[in-house]
């Protein structure tokens, strides 16, 4: 049986302690996911196909707000392991409540702006207009719940950095079991439909995050959290946001990339809208089960690196990137050979499923390529570099996907040259990335 202890990153195995430092996150990242995937389940087999298109709608947007706050929180990781590795603990609890005010903060701003704009975002969208009234009641309502999904990602990723990734898991798996139970009476009893699952889902979030809150102030190492010090540190703050803000704002510009995708999907009927919606779902199982590595890979790289250790850095990542493939691979299979059982989840009708299944055919064949990115990404933060990895992803991927909208998809105007596009961005982006990883991997480790 495991002790709850931290485990040790810059000593013993790295093998299985990666893994063991992983698979609570997986759980945990799946668990996130299973928040908004059991809002699109109850709304499509309770409340009708609308209901499904109007939350399903929106799925990109709130992956947007979703992604910049968990990007923030893995920037608060790197900083946290890279001072646990180096010892410096009075560094650490600066970094602890410095980051707690930044995300809370940025979520408050994140949720402010969002409810202002949501009309006019999802006009931009070309969202369908009977759609559009259930689209702004749910995203609406989910977004008041950005400062408490801040405030979890910063609990989540101190822990991480300590090596502690079980905790986050209980208290998120307390969260699911509350989200589903109030998505089913707010739903089905209450006939609340986009509005009850949106409001489920703010009020699990609250949980998860009032859990990681007082998990966090009853811990007396380092990396505990006291109100009596609950100050911002300038330049604790800059070294966060130096880290954080590129983080975040990398899946923040990746999905807004994506919202040029979801206009090109738009173009065609509801169906295959409906049916996009659906196996969309896959794209945030797949690459949560797989950032629960990434995390592993920049908890371990940042302490290996403020410990000086050059041979655990290097094994750490290609150690990383091979769990991350072969997870990707492993999934993926699963779902091209289930994909009917995996959207009857989402939807009883069989054109929109048959729509979905087209999508999950293709993606299936692309997802273990986004390993090579977004793994060597993560060791790049692990040394401390964000912004020049986050460069890349804008161009080799982002620029990369709109261009293709533009130029492939319009000759074309099939809906498997537009899913086709995944597979290019992430092989061209992730060389780019492995071979600045190299030249930042030479360039500190020779000042060790």
């Amino acid at each position: 049986m495991h002790s709850d202890k931290p485990l040790e990153m810059t000593r013993g195995p790295l093998f299985p302690n990666i893994l063991r430092f992983s698979l609570p996150l997986m759980l945990s990242n799946v668990l996130q996911v299973l928040f908004n995937m059991s809002d699109i389940a109850v709304v499509g087999r309770f409340a009708g196909p609308e209901a499904l298109g109007s939350v399903g709608s929106t799925t990109i947007l709130v992956t947007l707000f979703t992604g910049f706050l968990i990007g923030m929180g893995g920037g608060v990781n790197v900083t946290c392991a890279m001072y646990l590795g180096a010892g410096r603990h009075g560094e650490v609890s600066k970094c602890v409540h410095t980051s707690l005010l930044l995300l809370l903060g940025t979520g408050l701003l994140l949720a402010v702006s969002g409810i202002a704009l949501t009309p006019f975002v999802l006009g931009l969208l070309g969202t369908k207009p009977i759609l559009m009234a259930g689209a702004v009641r749910y995203l609406r309502i989910y977004l008041a719940g950005m400062p408490a999904l801040a405030v979890f990602n910063f609990g989540s990723g101190v822990l991480s950095a300590a090596g502690d990734t079980r905790r986050p898991l209980y208290y998120l798996t307390a969260a699911g079991i509350l989200n589903v139970a109030l998505n089913l009476l707010f739903v089905i009893v209450f006939r609340m439909a986009e509005a009850g699952v949106a409001l489920a889902s703010v009020l699990a979030q609250c949980l998860s995050a009032a859990l990681i809150v007082l998990s966090l102030s009853r811990r007396h190492e380092s990396f505990g959290l006291h109100l009596s010090l609950l100050r911002p540190d300038a330049a604790k703050a800059r070294q966060i946001l130096r880290l954080s803000l590129p983080a975040g704002l990398q899946n923040a510009i990746f999905a807004l990339a994506n919202l040029f995708i979801q206009g090109a999907v738009n173009t065609f009927d509801a169906v295959m809208v409906e049916g996009n919606a659906a196996a969309a779902n896959a794209d945030a199982l797949i690459y949560d089960l797989m950032a629960a590595v990434y995390m592993a890979c920049s908890s371990f790289i940042g302490q290996n690196f403020g410990a000086g250790n050059k041979t655990r850095i290097r094994k750490s990542y290609l150690i990383c990137l091979f769990l991350s493939f072969g997870i990707a691979a492993l999934f993926s299979a699963v779902l091209v050979c289930f994909g009917r059982t995996f959207l009857s989840l989402f939807t009883s009708d069989a054109g929109v499923a048959e729509a979905g299944l087209l999508r999950l055919r293709i993606m299936g064949c692309s997802y273990a390529f986004s390993a090579l990115m977004d793994c060597t990404i993560a060791a790049s933060r692990g040394l401390g570099h964000s912004l020049v990895p986050t460069v890349l992803v804008i161009l080799g991927s982002c620029v990369f996907r709109v261009l293709w909208v533009f130029t492939v998809f319009r000759h074309f105007g099939t809906i498997e040259s537009l899913y086709l596009l995944y597979i290019f961005s992430w092989t061209l982006t992730g060389l780019s990335e492995l071979a600045y990883f190299i030249h930042a991997y030479r360039t500190e480790t020779a000042r060790l």
